[in-house]
């Protein structure tokens, strides 16, 4: 049925790292710039590479404790950037703060669909952000892992080390929220239905 060897999977190439630490840079080939990515949402760009070099680190420093039994170790670094992310909580709070009382960006010459959509985007910005703000760090760790991490709950419960029906709770009490703030409105296809 696979194509790949076992000798691909994340926690074979975890496991090699053990006796040749080398290996693990294979980890971070393949995960870095989605982790980046979902820092810089988090916390902006100013702190990203700090947290997902702390990430790494810890990942690289803790991968004899990693589950071999798990073939994907996107939950596990997806988890341990979280704890790191905690540690910037009041700086996360304090940019979607700011982001609410920004003024929305001007509007881009370009297509009407285009244009239609920013400005759509736009408007939902500085409420979704306040929206974000008023999150337990717990909810918006779980609505964030789901829709800028793109993890299924499965995954969201083993980053964060909850039971799936946590997840489940806290994305859907986040998801109310959020829609709440915005006057009933999904901000965008992002936060996806329930599975």
């Amino acid at each position: 049925m696979t194509t790949d060897t076992d000798a691909d999977t994340d926690a074979a190439i975890i496991q090699a790292s053990l006796a040749d630490p080398d290996q693990f840079a294979v980890i971070y080939d393949r995960y870095a710039a989605m982790l980046y990515r979902y820092a810089h949402q988090r916390v902006g760009a100013e702190s990203a590479d700090d947290v997902v070099a702390d990430a790494f680190l810890a990942a690289f420093r803790g991968r004899e404790q990693y589950d071999l039994s798990r073939p994907d170790a996107r939950p596990w670094l997806f988890g341990i950037l979280t704890r790191k992310l905690a540690s910037h909580h009041r700086k996360e709070k304090a940019r979607y703060r700011a982001m609410a009382r920004a003024a929305p960006d001007g509007v881009l010459d370009g297509p009407a669909d285009e244009v239609a959509t920013r400005v759509v985007a736009d408007a939902a910005k500085r409420p979704l952000a306040a929206a974000l703000a008023g999150l337990s760090r717990g909810d918006r760790d779980v609505l964030l892992l789901v829709a800028w991490g793109q993890l299924s709950y499965d995954e969201v419960a083993a980053a964060l080390k909850i039971p799936p029906g946590t997840v489940g709770s806290r994305l859907n009490r986040a998801r109310r929220r959020v829609r709440e703030a915005l006057g009933g409105m999904d901000p965008s296809g992002t936060f996806e239905e329930e599975r």
